[in-house]
């Protein structure tokens, strides 16, 4: 037992363990289909090492299955930013991006993604999808 007298050392809202725990926590919650949980534990890890790639990819994921689309944007742009060799960061990014209504924005990060791994099938559907919906808008 922790000094507040919980099992995981839990105090003051805060989880009990390190950076790497809260990590650990954040994926498994995220595995077990609990996205805003991790997503919780994930910001806490993130503002704790925020040049950490693994930990933004998991709270952009866990922000993104949390229906926060703009903020899993914020969260995948910055990876991009940092790396722009991330193919999986820019497929995240344009899918955040059509979610929030913005095709037009979401079309250019999944065309870096299909162009980095055009091999990769989920990276040409959703880049397909995304033309194709600007094309039926542009002829209404």
């Amino acid at each position: 037992m922790g000094p507040s007298g919980n099992v995981h050392g839990e105090s003051q809202g805060n989880p009990g363990g390190g950076v790497y725990d809260w990590y650990q926590r954040g994926v498994k919650l995220l595995k077990d289909g609990s996205p805003a949980a991790a997503a919780a534990l994930l910001e806490r890890a993130a503002a704790a090492e925020p040049e950490s790639r693994s930990i933004l990819e998991a709270l952009a994921r866990a922000q993104f299955n949390s229906r926060r689309y703009a903020e899993a944007a914020a969260s995948f742009r910055q990876i991009v930013d940092a790396n722009p060799a991330e193919d999986y960061a820019y497929f995240g990014l344009g899918l955040s991006l059509w979610r929030t209504g913005d095709l037009e924005g979401a079309q250019e990060p999944l065309a870096i993604a299909v162009a980095m791994r055009p091999d990769e099938r989920h990276y040409v559907s959703a880049l397909k999808s995304v033309r194709a919906t600007l094309r039926a808008r542009r002829e209404m």
